[in-house]
């Protein structure tokens, strides 16, 4: 799963629960009276949370067959709001930045999306009308 989802972003991105969570797992550590319950807890929602990505995933690969400028598309109808370069190559490893960039390009030349911010602030969302 690792290659294809970064359990360390999802746990970067909850960072906060993270260092609760060891906080309270490591309470009564001298006194070998500690509880690793939080801890646990939070690591299996982290798990679940990979999971549940690697399914939407394939499902969007195997099931629906979709090709990788169509997987590109397919991104912009599934989430709000802005989505950079980046974001699209770490929901898809396995697509190239070149062929991102020239899904993006097609995506805003037919009008379906629009580019937003400029430099290493690009991103893009999709269009309403």
């Amino acid at each position: 799963m690792g290659k294809y989802i970064s359990i360390e972003m999802l746990i970067e991105n909850t960072k906060e629960n993270y260092y609760e969570t060891l906080k309270q797992s490591s309470q009564g550590w001298c006194e070998e009276n500690n509880n690793l319950n939080p801890f646990v807890k939070y690591y299996l929602s982290i798990l679940l949370k990979v999971y549940k990505e690697f399914s939407e995933r394939i499902e969007t690969v195997e099931i629906r067959g979709l090709n990788k400028s169509e997987r590109v598309k397919d991104i912009f109808d599934k989430k709000v709001g802005k989505i950079s370069k980046k974001d699209i190559a770490e929901i898809y490893p396995d697509i190239s930045i070149t062929t991102i960039e020239k899904a993006l390009s097609d995506l805003l030349k037919d009008g379906y999306i629009k580019k937003v911010g400029s430099g290493r602030a690009t991103a893009y969302i999709k269009k309403t009308d």
